[in-house]
């Protein structure tokens, strides 16, 4: 189907700014800063911490978004996205405060290191640090250790994805469920939607080179499954998920696929396309329909998840 009048009057505007790849890591930044500048007075929860957590070789910033209520309420671990290279805990602010209402948890937002600065597997580090730290320490952010999720969007839902297989791989912690919207999942970028999408739906394939060419260092890099996670060679034993796609979006194929290797490996996954929409489109409910259906699944699959 064609784009929808909201994403093609979104998407007209977005197109008036320059490509990520022409840009420094510094201007792109500057960029996304704007673009997800929160407008107006932010969805009050019951309580937002800003702490400081370990991490592998530094402190890992967080904030922690409490729902109002008793707790002890399920937690969920989210990573933002920006191609590893954007964004910052201010930039998914309202998306952070909008989950924790509307699931009734406590998110925690990550504020992973960067590339180009820290390339991989840096960033992925950070978050599963991150993670093991919330099961560690629940108790003391009024969390259930017995109830974590992780999620994330684009660069976010590949680093979810991730930290999915960390913790298989290491035996903790234990998840119960993983929300990856619209993943960037494989640095081959060889994909069909790659090649339909290429260009004029605001993420691009040389912007998404670009991303790449930041994160990771080498063809090796490229290749491991903790950078391009359809690339594992066993999904077994992984949390369920739910992946969220976008028509036109380039991810879109590399993340229907992740979600058809989860399903063979026997692992409990939907996956949903949202026709006649864009990359990005999870994050601006306020002014797509199609943002909204899909915070209103994300939210439901999460509260059956935590058994809410």
């Amino acid at each position: 189907m064609p784009l929808d009048e909201q994403s093609r009057t979104l998407l007209d505007q977005l197109n008036k700014l320059p490509g990520f790849q022409t840009l420094t890591p510094a201007e792109g930044r500057r960029l996304i800063d704007e673009l997800f500048q929160a407008k107006g007075e932010p969805e009050p929860v019951g309580k937002v911490e800003n702490r400081s957590i370990p991490g592998p070789s530094t402190e890992i910033p967080v904030r922690i978004y409490t729902p109002k209520g008793a707790g002890p309420f399920p937690v969920l671990v989210y990573f933002h996205g920006g191609g590893w290279v954007l964004g910052n805990l201010d930039g998914w602010d309202a998306t952070c405060r909008m989950l924790t209402n509307a699931v009734e948890c406590v998110t925690v937002s990550v504020d992973y290191r960067l590339a180009p600065e820290h390339k991989f597997p840096k960033p992925a580090e950070d978050c599963y640090a991150a993670t093991q730290w919330v099961a560690d320490n629940a108790a003391s952010i009024d969390g259930d250790p017995a109830r974590i999720a992780i999620g994330g969007d684009s660069a976010g839902g590949n680093l979810a994805a991730v930290v999915a297989l960390m913790a298989r791989d290491h035996g903790k912690p234990r998840l119960a469920y993983q929300l990856l919207i619209f993943p960037a999942t494989d640095a081959a970028m060889d994909s069909a939607s790659i090649k339909q999408c290429a260009d004029g739906y605001f993420l691009t394939r040389d912007g998404m080179a670009w991303f790449w060419k930041q994160y990771v260092r080498d063809d090796a890099d490229r290749a491991h499954p903790y950078a391009s996670p359809l690339r594992a060679q066993n999904l077994r034993g992984l949390p369920p998920a739910l992946v969220i796609t976008a028509e036109f979006d380039p991810l879109r194929d590399e993340g229907e696929a992740y979600g058809a290797r989860l399903r063979e490996a026997g692992v409990p996954v939907a996956v949903t396309r949202y026709d006649g929409t864009i990359h990005g489109f999870f994050l601006m409910p306020s002014v797509l329909d199609q943002g909204k259906k899909a915070v209103a699944e994300a939210v439901a699959a999460l509260r059956t998840a935590f058994g809410k």
